[in-house]
C-alpha cells in the first residue's frame, strides 16, 4: 500500500523535511541555517506509518536524545539511526495499479525491499559521525523468516523488523530511530538541489526494458540531474555487484555533503520541501532532526567515517548470492566506531598491513617511488591496482576497513596526503593509497 502524508499534518512540519538529506547522504547545512529554522519547533514524529507498542520498544521506547536550549536543539547522548532507501516496483505490489504501463515501474511506496541500508552513529561524546553501509544481500537472521537477505526485513515487517535484524547482526547494537525514503524521492531531491557534481569513474551502460531502466553515463566530472544520479546509484555491473554500488553511494554522499554547505541550498528550500514531503517516514521528532543536523554541521569531511559491513561474497553451496558477514571483524568495527564493547584490536605489524596503490597522476615513476619508500618503512604487503581515472591534487589515504589508526600512521610515513575513512578503495586492502599531484610535486618528478 502506498504511503500517504496525513492530510492534517501541520504545515510547519514541511519546513523540516529538507533535513532528511543530511541523514541519507550526510549532507550537512550551516549552523546558521539551523538557527533560522528553529522557529516553530515541535516534538511530533514525522510518521507516515504507525508503530505498535512492541515495535516502539525496538527503538528504545522513545527515550529522549536531544534537548532544547535557547530555541536550539543539541544532542544529549550518542544515537544510532537506521536509514532505509526503499525501491518498490509495480510487480512488487499485491494489487498492481489499474493503469498497467506494460513494464515494472517504480512506485512511491515504503513497504518494499530495502535497496539501501545505512546505520548512522552520531556521537557527541567523541565528536564523530560514523556511517555504516549494510549490503542489501547480507545473509542474516530475520525473525519469522530465518536466514535470509537483510533487505527482506522491511518488506516483511517494516522498520521495526529491519531494525531488530540489523541490531542482532551488529552484536545487539542499540538503534534509537529510523528513517525510510523512497528512491523516487532521492531522484526528485537531487533535481530540487539543482543536480549534484560528481566524478563518474568509468563509462556506465546498462539496459533493462522490463523496468525501463536505461543507464548511460560517461566517464568524467559532471553535474548529474536526478535521473542520472539514480542511474549512478543503481548501476551494479562492474564485477563488484552490490558492493560496487555501495562504493558509488559513498562517492555521491561525499559530493552531496560538500554541495549542501553552499548557501545556494537555502535558496532552493521551497522546491526541496515540495518534492520530498511524500517520501519520508521517520520516528524522529523535529527537535531531534535539528539536533542531528546541528551536530553534523560541525563535522569536517575527514570526521565522517564511511564504513562497509565486513564480509565477503558467497561462493558455491548457497541457494542465492549473499554477502557473508565476518562476525569477528564486525565486533571490532562496532567497538571502534560505535562504542560497542572494549576495542581489543591489536594494531597489525607494518608487514601485515595490506596496502593497495592507485595512480591518478599518469607519472610513470610515481608508483615505483612510492613502493620504494613504503618498503624502506617496513611495508611489504603491497599491491598495485588499476589507475584511478580522476586526476587528484591531493593524495588520498583511504582506511578501507575502517581502521583510521593505521591510515594515519601511514600518512606520517608519507608526510602528505588526506586520510579518509571510507570504502571506496580496493576491497581486499586495509589501506588504499591513491597518488595525487602533491606526491609528484613533493618529490620532484
Amino acid at each position: 500500500m502506498a504511503s500517504i502524508t496525513p492530510p492534517n499534518a501541520p504545515t510547519n512540519r514541511l519546513r523540516w523535511l529538507w533535513l532528511t538529506l543530511g541523514l541519507t547522504g550526510t549532507a550537512v547545512v550551516s549552523a546558521a541555517a539551523g538557527a533560522l529554522l528553529a522557529v516553530g519547533l515541535t516534538t511530533t514524529p514525522l510518521l507516515q506509518s504507525s508503530l505498535t507498542a512492541d515495535e516502539e520498544q525496538v527503538f528504545g521506547e522513545g527515550d529522549r536524545i536531544s534537548a532544547t536550549d535557547f530555541r536550539l536543539s543539541r544532542l544529549t547522548r550518542p544515537v544510532n539511526i537506521l536509514v532505509l532507501g526503499v525501491k518498490v516496483l509495480t510487480s512488487d505490489l499485491e494489487q498492481p495499479p489499474d493503469n498497467d504501463l506494460g513494464y515494472h515501474a517504480l512506485v512511491n511506496d515504503l513497504d518494499g525491499l530495502s535497496d539501501t541500508m545505512l546505520l548512522l552513529g552520531f556521537d557527541p561524546e567523541r565528536d564523530d559521525l560514523a556511517m555504516l553501509s549494510l549490503p542489501r544481500d547480507t545473509r542474516t537472521w530475520v525473525e519469522g523468516m530465518g536466514y535470509t537477505k537483510l533487505n527482506e526485513a522491511n518488506r516483511e515487517g517494516g522498520p521495526a523488523l529491519a531494525a531488530a535484524a540489523t541490531s542482532d547482526l551488529l552484536g545487539d547494537v542499540s538503534i534509537d530511530r529510523y528513517m525510510r525514503i523512497n528512491v523516487q524521492g532521492v531522484e526528485k531531491l537531487v533535481d530540487a538541489l539543482g543536480g549534484v557534481e560528481v566524478y563518474v569513474p568509468y563509462d556506465m551502460q546498462y539496459q533493462d526494458d522490463s523496468q525501463h531502466l536505461y543507464i548511460n553515463l560517461k566517464e568524467g566530472n559532471q553535474r548529474l540531474n536526478g535521473d542520472q544520479a539514480l542511474q549512478f546509484l543503481r548501476y551494479r555491473y562492474d564485477g563488484y555487484g552490490d558492493i560496487g554500488r555501495i562504493q558509488r553511494q559513498q562517492m555521491l554522499m561525499r559530493a552531496l555533503q560538500e554541495q549542501a554547505l553552499s548557501p545556494m541550498t537555502l535558496t532552493r528550500l521551497p522546491k526541496i520541501l515540495s518534492v520530498i514531503r511524500d517520501n519520508i517516514d521517520t520516528n524522529l521528532s523535529l527537535e531531534e532532526l535539528l539536533a542531528l543536523v546541528g551536530f553534523a554541521a560541525r563535522m569536517d569531511r575527514a570526521d565522517v567515517q564511511q564504513l562497509l559491513l565486513p564480509g565477503d561474497f558467497s561462493e558455491a553451496g548457497y541457494d542465492l548470492s549473499y554477502w557473508l558477514p565476518d562476525e569477528r571483524a564486525i565486533d571490532q568495527m562496532m567497538a571502534q566506531h560505535f562504542d560497542r564493547g572494549e576495542d581489543l584490536t591489536e594494531r597489525p605489524s607494518r608487514n601485515d598491513i595490506r596496502i593497495a596503490i592507485q595512480d591518478s597522476t599518469g607519472d610513470a615513476y610515481a608508483i615505483d617511488d612510492l613502493i620504494i619508500r613504503l618498503e624502506d618503512a617496513g611495508y611489504w604487503n603491497i599491491n598495485v591496482i588499476e589507475d584511478w581515472s580522476e586526476p587528484l591534487g591531493e593524495t588520498r589515504i583511504i582506511a578501507q576497513q575502517g581502521d583510521t589508526r593505521i591510515a594515519r600512521e601511514l600518512q606520517g610515513v608519507l608526510t602528505l596526503g588526506e586520510v579518509l575513512t571510507q570504502s571506496t578503495g580496493a576491497l581486499e586492502s586495509d589501506v588504499t593509497v591513491v597518488i595525487g599531484q602533491d606526491w609528484v610535486q613533493a618529490f620532484g618528478f
